[in-house]
């Protein structure tokens, strides 16, 4: 993995949580950039469908789509940290980042 300048792709930071190496890679950057511009036109696209009066059921599964697509980006997002971030902080003896994990993937599947 090459290292990158963590200013370009900070990890924990402006959040008063201790700095970890920095786990976001060129590429892994681009997926979900690129990743998170298609939902965001997706999005645009659903607005547009309830503006112009689209059919509910037709609505309903692009909203289902773009869910999926940002669950997604959720999941990669929450193996880097796990991989890299969480690893870290334990290894240096943090315990306490495990109830942080769990209350975080609480909220991941709270989805109703």
């Amino acid at each position: 993995m090459e290292t990158q300048d963590p200013k370009q792709f900070p990890c924990c930071q402006n959040t008063g949580k201790k700095k970890h190496r920095n786990w976001r890679d060129e590429k892994t950057a681009q997926d979900l950039s690129k990743r998170l511009n298609r939902i965001e036109g997706q999005v645009r696209g659903i607005k547009r469908m309830i503006e112009e009066g689209v059919y509910c059921d037709d609505v309903l599964n692009q909203i289902a789509s773009a869910q999926s697509a940002l669950s997604g980006v959720a999941k990669l997002l929450l193996e880097k940290h796990i991989k890299f971030c969480i690893k870290d902080q334990l290894m240096a003896g943090d315990e306490e980042v495990v109830f942080e994990l769990t209350k975080t993937i609480a909220r991941l599947l709270n989805k109703s």
